[in-house]
């Protein structure tokens, strides 16, 4: 089967296209231009998170092989803050958010730019503190350098998973309750291994279970 290929200004225009439809992003703020299906965003914007939605939109768009976000985060006056401030602010985020464990993520500022480091079980994790601490006001930018713990699915051994027509139920079989527990909207197996970690279950070896 031939794979059809988009030229770079198919692809710069449907990037602009993209930016149109994010209604955070003016589309005057940003600049593209494509090389080889590689994008790079120029200009400047007032808040990290629309630097972040640029990004998001370009990557959306078929035929983008990677995008260079050179993006210029220029705060206007009443949204500057003390490093002090937003520490504290980062913090309360932080803590907001149930998905992340207490004491798991610590974070450094410096001149707008906050580093979150620490190491917690699940990747969707570490995608929450990034974004919990990426839409506050006076962030210049965000590094995540959070670890996700490896191979804990294969130390607790598989989680049965099982989808039937139309409901989408799943069958957990756990040894605290020796038999199946039904529940619904957790199909990804990200999702069935925290909730199963929120109430202490433990995944059975075995794959296979009748309903």
């Amino acid at each position: 089967m031939a794979v059809s290929t988009r030229t770079d200004e198919e692809i710069q225009r449907d990037v602009l296209e993209e930016l149109k439809w994010d209604t955070t992003v003016r589309p005057n703020e940003v600049g593209v231009s494509v090389k080889d299906g590689i994008v790079t965003l120029t200009g400047w914007v007032d808040s990290y998170l629309k630097k972040i939605h640029a990004e998001e939109a370009a990557h959306r768009v078929r035929g983008v092989k990677a995008v260079v976000n050179d993006i210029e985060v220029r705060l206007p006056s009443a949204a500057e803050r003390t490093d002090q401030d937003l520490a504290a602010a980062a913090l309360r985020a932080l803590e907001w958010d149930a998905a992340i464990p207490s004491g798991a993520v610590t974070l450094t500022v410096s001149k707008g730019w906050v580093t979150l480091k620490g190491e917690v079980e699940y990747a969707f994790q570490k995608r929450d503190a990034e974004r919990a601490v990426q839409r506050l006001t006076g962030v210049r930018g965000v590094t995540n350098l959070i670890v996700v713990k490896q191979g804990r699915l294969a130390r607790d051994g598989a989680i049965l998973r099982r989808e039937t027509g139309g409901g989408g139920r799943h069958l957990v079989r756990s040894r605290r309750y020796r038999g199946r527990e039904p529940y619904r909207g957790l199909a990804h197996p990200v999702m069935l291994a925290a909730w199963l970690a929120s109430r202490s279950l433990d995944p059975v070896e075995d794959m296979s279970a009748s309903q």
